[in-house]
């Protein structure tokens, strides 16, 4: 099974499907000869753990959740240090403003181009997935200076610890399987994804030419329920994410790997906080 974030779905962190599929449809027939070779990318590491969760041998080298959550936390620490800085050191009052937008234009750009990069090396760059953060950080403290001055104040603490729940939900379903991630999941996600994007486009584009809220899906109860829906789309992603870096931990991958799950899931939590601060800031503007 492939993510639905290009980051984890360029990895290939997918189960070979064989007569003896486990849980969540996922093959757990032990990697026998050749058999697995070509799906596994780690068929021929023999440090990582078997399907059963005994692992054939010990190496430091194979990556753990303790190398997923220490590489998260860095990256998650370098958006919120860049964005704290932007919120304090570029103003968005009126003469100001222009000004702090183009650098965050600016910022969105370069993000854009270096989570690209990343997304199709084969190998992560720890330097470069440090670089995006900041870059992100820069337009994130942008965006939440002008929600949090013009439009609802406060709203942005409250947009981050409607991050965190929504985080620690999703995680707690997934640990209690309450949220079951097989290929049927997978195929919905991934449908649901492409068509909120291409809604997202048409709303772009129709509020470019008339000049208005385009489809009103960013006010209004219709902004609401499409705000909504883009939030239990990013704890989806969050789901399948949690998937592949437990395959990626259980198949023994290369510590580095880390690095990308951090990535990954970076990504999908910058996603949810835009969604959150979206509902949130639509809510308090109407009050």
């Amino acid at each position: 099974m492939r993510s639905s974030n290009p980051v984890f779905s360029r990895r290939g962190f997918t189960r070979d499907t064989g007569a003896r599929a486990g849980y969540a449809g996922f093959n757990t027939a032990p990697r026998t000869g050749g058999s697995a070779v070509g799906t596994d990318p780690y068929a021929t590491n023999p440090y990582a753990a078997d399907p059963y969760g005994q692992r054939t041998a010990a190496r430091s080298g194979a990556m753990t959740i303790d190398d997923v959550v220490s590489r998260t936390a860095l990256t998650l620490v370098t958006v919120v240090v860049t964005a704290v800085l932007s919120w304090l050191l570029l103003p968005v009052d009126a003469a100001n403003v222009n000004k702090s937008y183009g650098i965050a234009a600016g910022a969105t750009l370069v993000a854009l181009v270096l989570g690209l990069i990343q997304s199709f090396k084969r190998r992560p760059t720890p330097a470069l997935i440090l670089a995006y953060a900041a870059f992100e950080g820069v337009f994130l403290g942008v965006l939440s200076s002008v929600v949090s001055t013009y439009i609802a104040s406060g709203v942005v603490v409250q947009a981050v610890l409607g991050t965190m729940a929504v985080f620690a939900g999703t995680l707690i379903a997934y640990k209690m399987r309450w949220i079951r991630v097989t290929n049927r999941f997978y195929r919905f996600v991934t449908a649901a994804a492409i068509g909120f994007l291409i809604l997202m486009a048409v709303n772009l584009l129709f509020s470019v030419f008339t000049h208005g809220d385009g489809l009103g899906f960013r006010s209004g109860g219709l902004g609401v329920a499409f705000g909504i829906v883009g939030i239990l789309l990013g704890a989806c992603f969050l789901a399948l994410d949690f998937k592949q870096v437990e395959d990626g931990v259980a198949y023994g991958a290369p510590r580095e790997e880390a690095w990308l799950a951090a990535f990954g899931l970076t990504m999908t939590l910058v996603w949810i906080y835009l969604e959150v601060l979206r509902v949130l800031s639509i809510l308090q503007s109407n009050n």
